[in-house]
């Protein structure tokens, strides 16, 4: 008798509500302390340029700006996340495969806006700080993301199909302007009217 084919294991998973309760405690407290944090422990392994009697000099004080933007992307990025929630399956895997996709929202102007938002604050410290180690790990943070954003898109792209191409096909990796008339249409068919909205799923 031969043996019966054992069927694959699933991945490991939480349910949604349990993602519903961590997600807050990993965008307020998690997000802050190493985009926050770790900057400004770095700052303190090396010279603060243009800081003196413990506060910044002139020329440091723009770097509050690509902190600001950071900051505000994120938290538009997180409140649109949780916009989507009633998108998410009953059990949401924990192995880092994408649940969703999201396309709408900031995610309508750059393919990863999270990456965007952490190096825009990473930048903005190296600047506030004047800072050698932090504007180090401001690159060595863009040289993860620019391995890490394309596997992702990959990813992404074996998940979804099509409908991750056409929104590839018009928004940029970085930033940018959403390209409408980028969407390839099917040969000999009209183009898909979904791949023109800006729906927060697929």
């Amino acid at each position: 008798m031969g043996n019966a084919e054992s069927p694959e294991p699933r991945p490991a998973s939480i349910p949604r509500w349990l993602v519903l309760l961590l997600g807050p405690v990993v965008w307020l407290v998690g997000v802050p302390a190493v985009h926050a944090g770790i900057p400004w422990a770095l700052s303190h392994f090396g010279p603060q340029y243009g800081w003196a009697d413990g506060g910044p000099a002139g020329w440091n004080l723009p770097g509050y700006v690509p902190v600001a933007v950071g900051a505000v992307l994120l938290a538009w990025i997180m409140v649109f996340g949780f916009s989507q929630y009633r998108d998410l399956p009953e059990r949401v895997p924990v192995d880092w495969s994408p649940a969703i996709l999201m396309t709408g929202g900031p995610y309508a102007i750059s393919r990863h806006p999270m990456y965007i938002g952490e190096l825009a604050l990473w930048l903005g410290w190296a600047i506030l700080y004047g800072s050698i180690p932090v504007l180090i790990g401001f690159a060595a943070l863009g040289a993860v993301v620019a391995l890490l954003a394309p596997q992702e898109e990959r990813a992404l792209e074996a998940k979804f199909g099509d409908v991750y191409r056409q929104y590839k096909a018009r928004v940029p990796r970085w930033l940018g302007v959403a390209r409408r008339d980028r969407v390839p249409a099917e040969p000999g068919g009209a183009p898909d009217p979904a791949a023109h909205g800006d729906s927060g799923h697929s």
